[in-house]
C-alpha cells in the first residue's frame, strides 16, 4: 500500500489547472517505479522519499518541474542545477515517457541505497559583484521602510531582487515587479518570502 500524504492532495487540487494533470501524472509514476515511496512536503512542494530524499515536483504559475535529489549525479551533463532537470513542464506530452522516468527513480533509489552522498557544492571563489540598478535606488528613495529593509539585507537578500528585476524582459513586466519589491520591502519581506518556512 502507498504511503499517501494528504497535504499532496491538496497541493494538486490548489495547483493551476494546466499542473494538475501534470503532478498526477508524476506521483503516479514515481509510486509504480518505488513501491515504497514516502510522501511529505518540505519547502511548500511535494517531495517523495526512499531512505533520504529521492526527487520532488512543484507548480509555478506557468510551468511546472520534477528533480532529482541527487541530480548532479543523474545529470553531470547539466552544467547548472534548477529546480527541475526536464526543463519547464507544461503538459505531460513535455515528460519523457514513463518508463524514462521510472528509471531514473530506479537510479536514484540505487544511489539512495547504496548510501551514495550528493558532491559537496563548492562556492565560487569570488562572488560576482552586485550591481544595484538606478530605478531601483530611486524608487527604494521615495520609500523609506522599503529602503531600510534593503538595506539591512545581506548581498544575497539584495541580490534575488535585482536578478528578479534585471531578468524581465520588458519594460513593463519590470516596472511591474518593482512595484511589487518595493511593496514587499516596506513590509520587510524577502523576495521568496513566500517560500519561506514559517
Amino acid at each position: 500500500m502507498p504511503t499517501i500524504d494528504p497535504r499532496i492532495d491538496a497541493y494538486i487540487a490548489a495547483s493551476p489547472e494546466f499542473a494538475q494533470p501534470i503532478l498526477t501524472h508524476l506521483r503516479e509514476v514515481i509510486h509504480a517505479a518505488c513501491p515504497d515511496v514516502e510522501e511529505t512536503i518540505k519547502w511548500s512542494a511535494p517531495f517523495f522519499q526512499y531512505k533520504g530524499m529521492l526527487c520532488h515536483m512543484a507548480a509555478f504559475k506557468a510551468h511546472c518541474a520534477l528533480g532529482f535529489w541527487k541530480g548532479a549525479l543523474l545529470f553531470p551533463e547539466l552544467e547548472k542545477e534548477s529546480m527541475g532537470h526536464f526543463g519547464r513542464i507544461t503538459s505531460v506530452k513535455d515528460l519523457p515517457s514513463k518508463k524514462v522516468i521510472a528509471s531514473y527513480v530506479k537510479l536514484a533509489m540505487k544511489l539512495n541505497d547504496d548510501g551514495v552522498q550528493t558532491p559537496a557544492r563548492v562556492a565560487p571563489k569570488t562572488a560576482r559583484p552586485l550591481t544595484v540598478p538606478t530605478y531601483l535606488l530611486d524608487a527604494l528613495a521615495a520609500n523609506k521602510p522599503a529602503l531600510a529593509t534593503f538595506n539591512a539585507g545581506s548581498t544575497s537578500f539584495k541580490r534575488e531582487y535585482v536578478d528578479w528585476l534585471e531578468e524581465a524582459k520588458t519594460d513593463a513586466t519590470r516596472l511591474r515587479r518593482m512595484e511589487q519589491a518595493v511593496e514587499w520591502l516596506a513590509e520587510g519581506k524577502a523576495r521568496n518570502w513566500k517560500y519561506e518556512k514559517c
